[in-house]
């Protein structure tokens, strides 16, 4: 297993190629969990959509299996995700928001 660990003041929020991957995933706090589906994902933090959303600020683990025929492997791969909300999007008919990930080990 591999862990990356970074300082996230050094990480570019919106800097990195973004994929557009719609993914089942659920956030958790320690107060509690935010079932939601992803936008766009990318190697510094992904945008998603729920229903309700953490705070911004507030910290968050989740796993994102990413497909096999997606990574170009022929296993699919957990990555086990811990970050941190940046911002909050909203439009008529939907809530989104964005986390940093600040850490992150994968199997696969």
């Amino acid at each position: 297993m591999t862990t990356l660990y970074r300082s996230y003041e050094a990480v570019p929020v919106r800097a990195a190629v973004r994929f557009p991957l719609r993914l089942d995933i659920v956030l958790r706090t320690t107060e509690r969990q935010y079932p939601a589906v992803t936008e766009d994902v990318s190697a510094n933090g992904l945008l998603f959509a729920a229903e309700n959303l953490p705070p911004i600020g507030m910290e968050v683990k989740f796993d994102l299996t990413m497909p096999a025929a997606i990574m170009g492997g022929v296993d699919d791969v957990l990555l086990h995700c811990a970050g941190r909300i940046v911002r909050h999007q909203r439009t008529a008919d939907r809530q989104m928001a964005a986390v940093v990930i600040d850490e992150y080990s994968f199997r696969g």
